[in-house]
């Protein structure tokens, strides 16, 4: 089973040249369907070895009645057509998550060809945990060593045929940011299923007394074949004796239903731990546990051996500042601060050239159409005008998106969720719900959906009920456009403080929803911290404008739909003034104005806002044409502050971020929770507080004299 490999990529191996002649040589008249299974740790590197293979050949959709995400995918290799599925990341097979049952129950129902275990090479001891419990499932198994650049820049040398020998696998070094081995991994996936390449089936030791409670429910587990049937084809008799050690609810459950409670089977579980734990003094899954990371050490210590001394690395000196008890998060809300700050500060000279640019566009309309009058108001107030409003605003969408993206990419973002996990804790969550609510400041909807990765269906549900209180993009150009009209000194400041009133208040009702709604503790977990990176220019900026151009895309159909609906309302009945009171979008807010009246608000804004449930941006591309002044900011920062003053402008701002989710992000938070009583529980209740807060600014406002 030897493959000769050499410990650098420097070279190519020469076992792997003789395999590629092999493989490559066969003459095929169809090409040969392999399903390959791509398994690991989180930041393995699974997900950009799943890019390198199938590369635009592959789709997204769901596990089977999970909201899990699934990635497949296809890739050719001669006459080979592989067949890959990125499983999700995980750390053990134990089935205590939703991400370890469905690896497992693939694995076991499934049955892929191929397992490719995607391991770490500069932390291979901890990546190593997960490939013993792959072994013992009884899988073809190939480990991917990727990272081996990382593993060589810190000294760490890695003997990769005595690896191999020891795990009796083959082990493919690779570089995955780099697709450096991929084809070298292809060659050898093709020769495990040719048979030229056999596997030993090397399995963790447990000591003799485990091993003998092992053989011993293994034979009991023999004599219930006929009740068991078709499960033992599923699983292996070992592995399934393990589970019976180990008291794995979901096996239990299963071979409860095939077998009577008095079965032989569980007498001789029963009598087994009895047994152990009385030879051992702790539960049997602690000693497998403990037996399968010496079977790690073990193996790390024959094949991996450090050229220096492991130094403090960089990552870990600055974590010993940015994530520190005390300053972590000052360090964060100055990073978001400055975010805010960059974001309109570096937008402003951009923003400049899109009005001059919509503003002669709008001119040139309204001079070369004169007739017929109700098109040239369409082209010029509600296309042009309601549009370009928005806009306008493009620049400072890109500035944050860019911003949100380097704190990503540098890893940052990780610690973010670090640095929240004590705030999130006393919450009943836990800091892997902040990764959500952060990307929720770039859109609401992708961050619904982050909250897959989230074990417990209780911390989902609450994740998804407060995310839509993070201020995504979608309310910049509001923010932007009141800032500009009665807070332009302090536009970053003002605008940093509605974010963070959108987290203060998700704190309140996370707590008020685990209190109430969704009672118990919060699932322990493990946060993973990645490497600090620099940040690649092309990975940084594909990344800011795959974000950015859903807004280019809403601007060209939504917001363009919603501009022209309320141009309509505004123009008509005929003869009216265009936007006033007479018209029909005036006497749809004279309807609605007594529910905002008691806010400080008027009819404008009764009407911006019932648009604004839409998407957000429409309530910019609102005021722009009701207010008849298109996208000239000035125009509209000058009817507006015959519309609101300060106070009753952070008012409708608060009122901005707080209202309604947008209809994309309902129509996920059903479709992710499976529930349309949750989605609209998110509606009335964001609403309800929209209200309430908005009206506690106004009033404590006129209270402590800031104006009417």
């Amino acid at each position: 089973m030897a493959i000769l490999y050499h410990t650098t990529m420097t070279a190519r191996p020469a076992r792997i040249l003789h395999l590629k002649e092999g493989v490559l040589g066969q003459q095929n008249d169809k090409p040969r369907s392999i399903t390959v299974a791509l398994s690991g740790n989180p930041n393995a590197g699974k997900t950009t070895l799943f890019n390198n293979l199938t590369g635009a050949r592959q789709h997204v959709g769901n596990w089977p009645g999970v909201t899990v995400e699934k990635k497949e995918g296809t890739c050719k290799y001669g006459d080979y057509r592989f067949e890959v599925v990125d499983l999700p990341g995980t750390y053990s097979l134990t089935a205590y998550s939703l991400e370890e049952v469905i690896v497992r129950e693939y694995i076991t129902g499934e049955k892929p060809d191929i397992v490719v275990d995607i391991v770490d090479a500069s932390n291979i001891e901890r990546n190593l945990y997960l490939t013993t419990q792959l072994m013992e499932l009884g899988v073809p198994v190939i480990i991917a060593l990727n990272m081996m650049d990382v593993a060589e820049s810190r000294g760490i040398d890695i003997n990769i045929e005595l690896l191999s020998e020891l795990l009796g696998l083959p082990v493919v070094p690779i570089v995955g940011l780099r697709n450096r081995g991929t084809d070298d991994l292809k060659c050898v996936i093709a020769a495990v299923v040719n048979g030229e390449v056999k596997f030993r089936g090397v399995h963790v030791n447990y000591g003799q007394e485990v091993e003998e409670e092992i053989d011993k429910l293994e034979s009991a587990i023999e004599d219930e074949r006929p009740a068991l049937g078709e499960y033992l084809g599923k699983y292996s008799t070992r592995w399934l004796a393990v589970k019976l050690l180990e008291e794995d609810e979901a096996i239990m459950e299963v071979l409860s239903g095939h077998l009577e409670a008095d079965s032989s089977l569980f007498e001789q579980q029963e009598k087994s731990l009895a047994h152990l734990y009385s030879i051992f003094g702790e539960d049997v899954e602690t000693v497998i546990v403990d037996y399968r990371y010496g079977f790690v050490a073990g193996t790390a210590r024959e094949a991996v051996k450090r050229e220096i001394e492991e130094p403090v690395s960089t990552s870990d000196r600055i974590d010993n500042i940015l994530t520190n008890r005390i300053l972590g998060f000052p360090f964060f809300a100055f990073f978001m601060w400055s975010m805010f700050f960059l974001t309109f500060y570096l937008g402003k000279i951009p923003m400049d050239w899109i009005e001059r640019f919509f503003g002669g566009l709008g001119n040139f309309a309204a001079t070369n159409l004169t007739s017929p009058v109700w098109l040239q108001s369409l082209l010029v107030d509600g296309v042009i005008g309601g549009v370009g409003a928005v806009l306008v605003f493009l620049p400072q969408i890109f500035i944050m998106f860019l911003c949100i993206s380097l704190l990503e990419d540098t890893g940052y973002m990780a610690r973010a969720a670090f640095i929240m996990d004590r705030v999130m804790h006393w919450l009943g969550l836990h800091g892997k719900s902040f990764i959500p609510m952060i990307m929720g400041f770039g859109c609401n909807v992708p961050a619904v959906m982050a909250t897959r990765t989230l074990e417990s269906e209780k911390d989902r549900n609450i994740t998804i009920l407060i995310n839509p209180l993070m201020s995504c993009t979608a309310r910049l150009p509001v923010y932007a456009l009141f800032t500009a009209a009665f807070f332009t000194a302090h536009q970053g400041t003002v605008t940093f403080s509605l974010y963070l009133l959108g987290i203060i208040l998700a704190v309140i009702m996370a707590k008020l929803f685990r209190r109430f709604l969704f009672p118990g503790e919060a699932e322990p977990f493990v946060m993973e911290l990645p490497p600090y990176r620099w940040p690649t220019l092309k990975g940084t900026f594909i990344h800011m404008w795959e974000r950015g151009s859903l807004f280019l895309r809403k601007a060209g159909t939504i917001i363009l739909a919603g501009s022209v609906v309320v141009w309509m309302l505004s123009y008509f009945p005929s003869g009216v003034e265009y936007g006033s009171s007479a018209s029909l979008v005036g006497k749809l807010g004279r309807l609605l104005e007594p529910l905002v009246r008691p806010l400080g608000f008027d009819w404008r804004a009764a009407v911006a806002l019932l648009f604004g449930i839409v998407a957000k941006e429409i309530v910019v591309s609102t005021f722009g044409t009701i207010l008849g002044v298109g996208e000239d900011q000035e125009a509209i920062s000058g009817r507006l502050q015959g519309v609101f003053t300060p106070l009753t402008a952070y008012a409708f701002m608060a009122f901005t971020l707080i209202y309604i989710p947008c209809l994309a992000t309902v129509a996920v938070i059903k479709k992710e929770t499976g529930s349309w009583r949750l989605a609209a529980f998110s509606v009335l209740y964001t609403l309800t507080l929209a209200w309430i807060v908005a009206f506690l600014i106004y009033r404590i406002g006129l209270l402590c004299g800031l104006g009417g």
